[in-house]
């Protein structure tokens, strides 16, 4: 299995390690042939404006899109921005995943946390909590179920952190930045259910 990790900015190398401590060999996707071969790809946080821009400026947007058609895409705090439909504002978007995200939602960085997550489809998810970083997050303001978009986990106030639509996944947080690697194995077994359909 190759799963990719888009590498133009942001927390790419820490996915690519957690990727290669699970077994899994991890490509960095900076150009259009670099998404050949690939079983999956991870869109990481950063900034999501600068994200857009430098995929714009390296040709990756159709070829990104035209992946995603098939394959399973995990994006990460600004990789959930990249990947939303609806952000309500302008910038680059792959726009694929019928959900609707506001942007630094907490505030700034000095108001990042960490707070324990019940994730009831990760591994143990409902006896063990998932230890989730917030880092000037965004969160989900609606998940478009009839598309077929559900939440995976929220807040204690209800607000919506993560969810999935088919092979695609977004995480308000950051997974990559634990000790934890229950999240990219969930995406890994994504990748391997679509890898068999």
């Amino acid at each position: 299995m190759r799963i990719g990790v888009l590498a133009l900015q942001g927390a790419f190398r820490e996915h690519i390690t957690i990727l290669r401590s699970i077994g899994i060999e991890a490509i960095e996707v900076r150009l259009p042939e670099d998404l050949d071969d690939l079983d999956g790809l991870i869109i990481p946080g950063g900034e999501s404006t600068a994200i857009g821009k430098l995929a714009v400026e390296y040709g990756l947007m159709d070829p990104m899109r035209e992946f995603a058609a098939h394959s399973p895409v995990w994006g990460t705090c600004a990789g959930m921005i990249f990947m939303a439909k609806d952000i309500g504002s302008d910038q680059p978007l792959l726009g694929i995943m019928d959900i609707a995200v506001e942007r630094n939602a907490f505030g700034r960085q000095i108001d990042s946390f960490e707070v324990d997550l019940h994730v009831p489809v990760l591994s143990n998810g409902d006896q063990a909590p998932f230890p989730a970083v917030f880092i000037r997050a965004p969160i989900l303001l609606t998940v478009n179920e009839g598309a077929g978009a559900v939440t995976l986990a929220r807040l204690e106030d209800g607000t919506a952190v993560a969810a999935r639509q088919a092979n695609w996944l977004v995480t308000s947080f950051h997974p990559e930045l634990t000790g934890d690697n229950r999240f990219h194995q969930y995406f890994v077994n994504i990748v391997e259910t679509a890898n068999e359909s």
